[in-house]
Formats: structure tokens, C-alpha cells, sequence
């Protein structure tokens, strides 16, 4: 068994690789999933395990506590690892930091979502929240998309935006912070958010037409980041029907409401990697990163 720590995977992984690692894993075969979620008040313990043949077996258990962001200086709000079992041997063969594996799986998720959804001349791309995951889909949509050349971006504490923009910036691109989501959201060709919303941020009317809205916060079925007339108005596509099905609000609500059905969602990732979606220039198109404990093990398998 060996330890991966963060700064393992921070010197292993690349964009490239991660991304290789879920494009190649989608044209295998299906996984077999399981989550539970217990939660207590603001306290979630959160645990996903997969087996997936050819590439082993693995279960993730997380500690989420989101009212540790909101300190001064904020603290991480999630803590986990990831457990990878062999193919052959049936045994634990890693234990990797979780919340880096997340960063990186995340990212690399939205990203394939990205590069087989997103315009190709796509030159703006607007971040909403702050926390290491905002930056993670900021990076790996900058990678699949490298012709964008502005970067808007958006949270309720603008403070914690500094440290993004600076980065952003040292890389070539302009990064502006601004105060007005509404404006920003009809100016953007690429929409990626990540907050623990409870209420929609981005509404349909805001939307214009050919974005793409990658919807990646919410794991809950009272959280969500957009509105049911976007869900109504869009191409929806999920990373995996079971986890977008039986967890985040942002397609719970809209199902329960009527102005989404499990058929008019048009498909997942292994659908979209073994078929690439056709669309037209004026489309809008939904992705909803909903994860699986199958992505972890993809990724984590690159190590190997």
C-alpha cells in the first residue's frame, strides 16, 4: 500500500493526463456505483465506491463542513481520501489525498464535458465561487479551451477572488472580478460554477445563445446554481446518469417541476466520448458535473 500525498499528485498529474484518463475510461465499460450521504445540520459525511472493470476498484469517503469557508481566513471545507483497489490483486494498492484527487478529477471532468460540448471560438469564460475547485475548472477549461483570452469572475465574497485573477493573469489572459453576475453571464461564452448555492445564480433569460453552462456545485437535492428556464431552454447533458439522477438539485429540481425529463437529458460521458454530441452554433448547452467515485478512479489509476 503506498501513501500519495497532495504534493504527489500535484508533481504526477497534468490536464493532459487527467483528461486522457476519463476520455480512455469512457469507452470502457460501465461502472458499478454506490453513494451514501449522511447528513447532520450543516455536517455531511459523504462516501462513493465503484468497481470498474480493468481499472480496479475504489471508494472515497469525505468530511464536508462548508461553514469552515466562511471563516477568517477560511479553512477547507472538505477532507477525504480515496482508496484504490487493484485490478488483480483485490487489495488496497493506494490511499491518495482526496481533496487534491477531487481538484484534479473535477477539472478534468468538466473539461472532457467542455471540449466535446463548448464552441471551439469561445473567448470568454466567467468562474463562479472561489475555492480550490473554481480554480481547478478555471485551469481546465483554459486548457481545453486556450483560445479563450478573458476570464470574468464572480462571488459573493469578492476578496477571495485576488489570488485566481493573479493567476489567471501571470498566464496571459485578462481576468477582471466583477460585481454584476447578471452582465457577466450574458457577456460569457463558458460559464463554469462551483458554490454551495441553494438558490439558482445562473438563470436561462441571462444566457445567451452557443453558451455553455458547466454546473458543478451542487451534490445535494436542495442545492442548486441554475434556474428550471435554463434546464427548459437548454441541451442537458450529465457526466453520469446515476450520480446526476440520485443526488444534485440542479436536476432534481427542474425533474420534479416538470421542465426537465430523465429522456430530454441527451446523454453522459461514456455517450459523448463514444459518440461526440452534434451541435449548432446558437445552442445552449448544460453539462452537470455531478462526479462518481468511477472519475476518482480513473484519474488516480494514471498514477499507476
Amino acid at each position: 500500500m503506498r501513501l500519495i500525498s497532495a504534493c504527489d499528485l500535484r508533481a504526477a498529474l497534468t490536464w493532459e493526463k487527467s483528461i486522457a484518463a476519463l476520455r480512455s475510461g469512457h469507452q470502457a465499460s460501465t461502472p458499478l456505483t454506490q453513494d451514501m450521504l449522511l447528513q447532520d445540520g450543516a455536517f455531511s459525511l459523504f462516501g462513493r465506491g465503484v468497481i470498474m472493470p480493468g481499472h480496479g476498484a475504489g471508494m472515497k469517503v469525505a468530511s464536508i463542513f462548508p461553514p469552515w469557508a466562511g471563516l477568517n481566513p477560511p479553512e477547507p471545507s472538505e477532507d477525504a481520501l480515496f482508496l484504490l483497489i487493484g485490478e488483480r490483486s483485490k487489495r488496497i494498492e493506494l490511499v491518495l489525498d482526496g481533496p487534491e484527487l477531487t481538484r484534479w478529477k473535477t477539472g478534468a471532468d468538466s473539461a472532457l464535458g467542455s471540449q466535446l460540448l463548448s464552441r471551439e471560438d469561445s473567448r470568454t469564460l466567467l468562474v463562479i465561487g472561489a475555492g480550490p475547485i473554481a480554480a481547478a475548472l478555471c485551469q481546465a477549461h483554459l486548457f481545453v479551451r486556450p483560445g479563450v483570452s478573458e476570464v470574468l469572475m464572480w462571488n459573493r465574497t469578492p476578496g477571495r477572488l485576488t489570488t485566481l485573477q493573479e493567476q489567471v493573469t501571470r498566464h496571459g489572459r485578462k481576468a477582471t472580478i466583477v460585481d454584476d453576475l447578471s452582465e457577466a453571464v450574458t457577456r460569457s461564452d463558458i460559464i463554469t460554477s462551483a458554490t454551495g448555492s441553494t438558490t439558482p445564480l445562473v438563470l436561462g433569460d441571462w444566457v445567451s445563445p452557443g453558451c455553455h453552462v458547466d454546473l458543478v456545485g451542487s451534490f445535494a437535492p436542495d442545492m442548486r446554481e441554475a434556474d428550471d428556464a435554463l434546464m427548459a431552454r437548454a441541451q442537458v447533458y450529465v457526466d453520469y446518469r446515476e450520480s446526476a439522477l440520485n443526488g444534485p438539485g440542479d436536476i432534481l429540481i427542474p425533474l420534479q417541476s416538470g421542465m426537465l425529463t430523465p429522456e430530454t437529458i441527451r446523454g453522459d460521458l461514456f455517450d459523448m466520448v463514444q459518440k461526440a454530441p452534434e451541435r449548432a452554433q446558437e445552442d445552449v448547452t448544460v453539462f452537470k458535473n455531478a462526479g462518481g467515485a468511477h472519475l476518482d478512479l480513473l484519474v488516480a489509476s494514471a498514477l499507476c
